[in-house]
């Protein structure tokens, strides 16, 4: 479990292709200064467990700490993280301790799907930035509520009216406005128009709409 609160942003050493998956080599010296051989670590929001570990002394940036995950096909069907090269920028995070205030949110590193940047707008002291919202996830985000974007915890500050309302389905939007700090120190503030970033809803959105597909209605019985 983690909170969505970015310890670092590590970069990507290595993709290596292992049948229908990756093992992806990731530099992070502050989440590997005390992991250990199957710890989870939240790579740009998704979940993934140490496998290796090392500290690669010979490489740009003496004394960079690193560690090995492997990615199975669903979590490359489900996020970017099948498009990343070495030199990627990844948000890294540790999981969180029980005796460490939880600043952010809950994110269990599970990835519902990603999200495309339609658009940026500039103010004076924060950005807002505007993705595309599929029909699957649009009814799990709600205007101020909570979500994960690649990692970082982040809430929503506009969302665009359900269908129902006459938004079509297929332009489905939400918002979210980024402070100074979380330009600098996570990779969103390098994002531009067309790139995509992993999501994660809130936990309880899953687990209401998952509860409330066992009592809708077809010609007034209950499924």
């Amino acid at each position: 479990m983690f909170t969505g609160l970015i310890e670092e942003i590590g970069e990507i050493i290595a993709v290596e292709p292992i049948g229908d998956s990756i093992r992806l080599t990731i530099a992070g010296p502050l989440v590997t200064s005390d992991a250990e051989h199957g710890a989870s670590i939240c790579v740009s929001g998704v979940c993934l467990t140490v496998v290796e570990q090392g500290r690669a002394d010979a490489d740009p940036g003496p004394g960079r700490g690193w560690f090995a995950a492997d990615v199975m096909q669903q979590s490359i069907r489900m996020s970017t993280l099948g498009e990343l090269r070495p030199g990627s920028p990844v948000n890294l995070e540790r999981a969180v301790r029980a005796d460490t205030r939880l600043g952010g949110h809950i994110v269990q590193g599970h990835v519902d799907g990603t999200a495309t940047l339609l658009s940026t707008t500039e103010h004076p002291a924060w950005r807002t930035l505007r993705f595309s919202l599929s029909p699957e996830l649009a009814p799990l985000l709600v205007d101020k509520g909570s979500v994960t974007l690649s990692g970082v915890s982040l809430t929503v500050s506009a969302i665009s009216d359900p269908p129902s309302a006459g938004v079509p389905a297929d332009a489905q939007w939400f918002e979210v406005s980024l402070i100074p700090e979380t330009l600098t120190a996570t990779t969103l503030g390098s994002l531009e128009a067309g790139d995509r970033v992993n999501v994660e809803t809130d936990i309880l959105a899953r687990h209401l709409a998952r509860m409330h597909s066992f009592f809708t209605t077809t010609g007034g019985t209950p499924a």
